[in-house]
């Protein structure tokens, strides 16, 4: 790729972020006292982030059944209040041990 085009793409790339940003300054001339809007705002990186995240979840093994039960596991564990890292301990077991299985089956 030529230098003149990188930085082409990265002055789109800058200023798309830059506009995305901005645009609620500008539009929000005052603080937000509905409880309704502000609860739906503090979901909204929660949702983003479960967007991003669960389709990678589902196709980072090589069944999707391995890593359904990979994902149910931790759920299973997150619900119980354990910490990060037995929740991740606890699905990558899960998934190891499906996979394990299915790879013996088929």
């Amino acid at each position: 790729m030529k230098t003149s085009v990188f930085f082409i793409y990265l002055a789109i790339m800058a200023g798309s972020t830059y506009l995305i940003r901005m645009i609620p300054f500008v539009a929000m001339r005052r603080k937000i006292e509905n409880p309704y809007i502000k609860s739906f705002l503090s979901y909204i990186p929660y949702a983003v982030l479960t967007a991003m995240t669960l389709p990678a979840c589902l196709y980072a093994t090589d069944y999707v059944i391995s890593a359904v039960i990979g994902l149910l596991a931790a759920i299973f564990f997150a619900l119980k209040d354990k910490s990060l890292t037995v929740v991740a301990m606890a699905a990558c077991i899960a998934v190891f041990l499906s996979e394990t299985l299915i790879g013996l089956i088929a």
